[in-house]
């Protein structure tokens, strides 16, 4: 009998060393996990961490991105943020695409509907066209409209009327086929900028959460980023916004209109917000919901994304400003670029330089005609 008690003892210990060593396992796999790294060694099937090959190596931005990348994502580090507050926000327009060919994405769009598309010509209403000649006054001769911003989304609304989703986003693919007027060997929809978009890839992949926030209207800039080489999901597209109804909604309210399965959700042709300056850090808060550690822009349309990042911030922050100082690559623009290097020194964010601090812009195949 004592022999037996003896046994069972030895039996207790070793399955309380065996239970110890599995819960120790645990918590350090589950360290690791929360940290974001792997706990296995990399080997040679481990996926490499993306590099910013197409920055030049003496580049300002590049190098306060990787010394932030490297505090932020170190769990022993006083700057180390965790993975659900690594949110970074983008403007699209000069930031992350070609803002200016011979102006933004979503101005030609309108005056190819409003103006070239035959079968829309001869509905445009007489605002639409005044708004879309005002682009093309813009273009020619760089007249600045008071407004234009807002009749521009208001104009772009109300001549997509009546379209679904679906039949709004065919419509900009194929508007993206068409060639861009300043450059050989890129189509209007080819328009990015690869070095940004090794930016995208490398937050990414250091467990960031990004998010497009443009003064666009949120369903081209939706049909931009479909089918390319962006990859977010539609959720994480914000733009500007245009009201919704379903096609048999007619002037009924939404609080006394139900939606069934005979209806269609259209664009009402409403307007209703143009989302630049302070409107952008309004819809932040509401869509985010939380405080972006990383800002990217170009613009003073952007400032106000900025500066919302980098103050009053828990989590280490930065803003970077793309500076359009290319005229060799790129529809650049000497007096704009020296404008935001002024507004980087007063405000401490951080200027990229697009002619000297990336190595393409488009790519190879691309020329400036």
């Amino acid at each position: 009998m004592e022999e037996n008690n003896k046994s069972l003892k030895i039996w207790r210990i070793t399955a309380i060393i065996a239970i110890s060593l599995v819960l120790i396992e645990t918590i350090l796999f589950a360290g690791y996990a929360s940290s974001g790294r792997s706990s296995e060694p990399a080997g040679p099937d481990t996926p490499e961490m993306p590099q910013l090959t197409l920055w030049t190596d003496e580049a300002p931005a590049k190098k306060a991105l990787t010394e932030y990348m490297a505090a932020i994502t170190d769990p022993a580090n006083a700057d180390f943020i965790p993975v659900e507050n690594r949110i970074a926000v983008f403007d699209l327009d000069g930031t992350l695409f070609c803002e200016t060919d011979p102006n933004y994405f979503d101005y030609t769009l309108l005056v190819h509907r409003v103006l070239e598309d035959p079968d829309y010509i001869d509905k445009a209403s007489d605002f639409e066209k005044e708004t879309a000649n005002k682009i093309v006054e813009q273009n020619t001769n760089g007249t600045s409209f008071k407004g234009l911003e807002t009749d521009h989304g208001k104009a772009i609304a109300s001549s997509f009327a009546g379209m679904t989703i679906k039949e709004f986003n065919d419509y900009i693919q194929k508007f993206k086929e068409l060639p861009m007027p300043s450059y050989e060997g890129m189509k209007r929809g080819e328009g990015w900028y690869k070095p940004m978009l090794q930016v995208v890839e490398y937050l990414q992949a250091n467990d960031f959460t990004v998010y497009v926030v443009s003064g666009t209207d949120r369903f081209i800039v939706r049909g931009i980023v479909y089918n390319s080489p962006l990859n977010i999901p539609m959720g994480q597209v914000i733009g500007s916004d245009e009201a919704l109804v379903s096609n048999n909604q007619g002037d009924t309210d939404g609080l006394d209109y139900v939606f069934d399965a005979s209806d269609s959700l259209v664009l009402s042709g409403e307007f209703i917000i143009k989302n630049l300056k302070m409107n952008k850090v309004t819809v932040i808060a509401q869509e985010i919901g939380e405080q972006p550690v990383l800002s990217f822009g170009n613009s003073t349309g952007d400032s106000s994304m900025a500066e919302y990042t980098v103050n009053k911030n828990p989590y280490r922050s930065l803003a970077f400003m793309l500076c359009c100082d290319d005229l060799e690559r790129e529809n650049g623009n000497t007096e704009k670029a020296a404008k935001m290097y002024d507004l980087c020194e007063q405000h401490n964010w951080i200027p990229v330089s697009m002619k000297n601090d990336w190595t393409t812009i488009y790519g190879e195949g691309v020329t400036k005609k």
